[in-house]
């Protein structure tokens, strides 16, 4: 395990059963990350350290799905079982949610309202903590930890990618490790 201590904050992205296999955007391993994840939960909760878990919350109509001309069929739709986290997953801490605008992306966690709809921002929250840095992990490493990531460093937090706890999508067969190297070209720590 890496050293965690005051500062630091666990930052789940999209654990959700839509993007676990089996699901309407299922990621190949995607459900390989919960047991990994949930042994960072626990080392997080044991420390009394936040843990704030992101969540696609897309509604019927939103923009990114291929009948309203994006690329993806439609996932995550508000109150439906594929917008739920992985049964496994420990749920303990609050919830960021993302893409609940039809007409706008929201593939970072950054994008998302931490507690309600009308909540803070992630920033906004975080900071609020007094978090310096952020661990990240969950799904998919070639898109929505990317985006997390990327805007966790563009907000000034130090930024740790938990290696294991990410699965990507792949379009293309390497786009996981253009992502990781994407990343740490930008600052992350890739552990």
């Amino acid at each position: 395990m890496f050293d965690v201590r005051d500062g630091d904050c666990l930052v789940v992205v999209d654990v959700q059963n839509d993007f676990c296999p089996g699901g309407a955007l299922g990621v190949a391993g995607g459900d390989q990350v919960v047991p990994v994840l949930n042994t960072w939960i626990e080392e997080f909760h044991e420390k009394g350290l936040p843990v704030v878990y992101t969540q696609d919350w897309h509604p019927k109509d939103h923009m990114s799905f291929v009948e309203n001309g994006g690329i993806w069929p439609p996932h995550c739709v508000q109150d439906t079982e594929g917008a739920d986290f992985h049964p496994d997953l420990i749920v303990r801490g609050e919830v960021c949610r993302k893409g609940f605008e039809k007409d706008k992306e929201a593939y970072s966690g950054f994008d998302g309202r931490v507690g309600q709809l009308d909540g803070p921002a992630l920033d906004a929250w975080l900071k609020q903590r007094g978090v310096q840095r952020i661990f990240v992990g969950g799904i998919a490493t070639d898109y929505c930890v990317k985006a997390t990531v990327l805007d966790g460093i563009r907000y000034c937090f130090e930024v740790v990618v938990l290696k294991d706890a990410v699965r990507a999508v792949n379009v293309n067969p390497d786009d996981g490790e253009k992502a990781l190297a994407e990343m740490e070209e930008a600052g992350a720590v890739i552990k």
